[in-house]
């Protein structure tokens, strides 16, 4: 004999699996602290390449003015502010993807917390 709230809510499992499932899934395989600290190096690394690629095309945009100034100023002074910005820049890149990486991993254990209750759930179904 059919169950219609076993197949309602075996229907609504399968829904979760095929969609957001396999993301939760992979995203709560990890410990809080892994998850989060391996998003936010791979956010660093990536500010750090954004941040080259900018300066790059800002040292080439007036590459000859910059050629020509380059006598004239303080290179110890210009590296400084050079790695002033680069700090700011990583440092606000990090703590943006932390706040963001934290809040996608509580959301994933969220999910999968009512994933594995309707696992519970279906489980007694069938027991009755």
């Amino acid at each position: 004999m059919l169950n219609e709230k076993r197949i309602i809510l075996m229907t609504k499992m399968a829904s979760y699996e095929a969609n957001e499932g396999k993301k939760n899934v992979t995203i709560g395989s990890y410990f809080r602290s892994d998850y989060i600290g391996w998003q936010v190096l791979k956010s660093i690394i990536s500010a750090t390449i954004a941040f080259v690629v900018v300066f790059g095309m800002y040292i080439f945009y007036d590459f000859e003015i910059f050629m020509a100034d380059i006598y004239k100023m303080d290179l110890l002074e210009f590296a400084k502010h050079i790695l002033k910005m680069y700090l700011w820049t990583i440092g606000g890149y990090a703590v943006i993807a932390y706040v963001v990486y934290t809040i996608r991993y509580s959301r994933a254990v969220r999910s999968l917390k009512v994933y594995y209750m309707n696992l519970r759930r279906l489980a007694d179904m069938y027991k009755q």
